[in-house]
């Protein structure tokens, strides 16, 4: 259901995209009024302004109930929020070896004082 929902989504903001590309703007009737040919168009001269316009806000609506929607999906998941959550914690301590009481553990090496090639510093 949530995937459905998310590819319809998406076809929604791509549609939503092509529409709002498709229509002119305001200042683009000036054009037409000194014969550049812009407004012999498929819808008429004024037709196609109102069926883009109701399509693109039939579309925004769709495209803000399909946020919505998706929105309440991701507040209702149950998704662990950290790696460390996703483990149990009998895991984590199963893993941990346990040391043998008579066993003698070799030394740790110290480390260099000086840091290999660099020079002491002055106390």
């Amino acid at each position: 259901m949530e995937t459905v929902l998310v590819v319809v989504h998406l076809f929604l903001a791509i549609g939503l995209v092509a529409l709002i590309l498709v229509q002119h703007g305001k200042g683009a009737d000036m054009g037409a009024a000194f014969g550049s040919g812009a407004s012999a168009s498929v819808f008429g001269s004024r037709g196609a302004s109102n069926f883009l316009s109701r399509s693109t806000a039939v579309l925004a609506t769709l495209f803000f109930v399909t946020s919505m929607t998706l929105a309440g999906f991701a507040m209702r998941s149950t998704e662990p929020q950290t790696l460390m959550d996703a483990i149990p914690p009998a895991a984590i301590e199963s893993e941990v070896p346990e040391v043998p009481a008579g066993v003698d553990l070799p030394p740790i090496p110290e480390a260099p004082a000086t840091g290999g090639d660099l020079p002491p510093i002055p106390e």
